[in-house]
């Protein structure tokens, strides 16, 4: 399925809810659902920084791919990273980098978010993105 096909589904999933206390309880729902990190890898060196909440990120690259697994010690925060999970993982890094994440705008999840749990939230994007740009610097340099 494509990127943006995503999404659309994620668009769609939160229409469903009137108001964001439900909304806040599907992300929660979400969060069970997160492909959970080693406990080996909930080190500082996976640890995302600018983020309210501690947040694991890990990036592996599998057949041309680029593969993350996740933890937080916060429930919202970890069904936000599934959500960005569900969108960028499985993906070639070119498609990380190079995709708009308009569904974030259109489920209003940055505006409902707290001011530090919206920064967590870009710091998120970005450190997914930086592990997509050094994968795909290191396919070209192996090539």
């Amino acid at each position: 399925m494509h990127i943006n096909e995503i999404q659309d589904q994620i668009v769609e999933e939160f229409e469903i809810f009137d108001d964001w206390m439900d909304k806040y309880n599907y992300l929660i729902d979400l969060s069970r659902s997160l492909p959970v990190i080693d406990d080996k890898y909930k080190t500082p060196e996976y640890l995302i920084e600018g983020c309210q909440s501690r947040v694991w990120l890990r990036a592996d690259m599998e057949n041309g791919k680029v593969v993350y697994k996740a933890d937080s010690d916060a429930v919202i925060t970890k069904g936000i990273i599934s959500l960005l999970i569900r969108v960028m993982s499985d993906r070639h890094p070119e498609e990380i980098i190079n995709n708009d994440l308009y569904f974030i705008d259109k489920i209003g999840l940055k505006e409902n978010l707290s001011p530090t749990r919206s920064n967590g939230l870009v710091s998120m994007i970005k450190q997914m993105k930086l592990y997509a740009i050094a994968y795909q610097a290191k396919a070209k340099k192996d090539n």
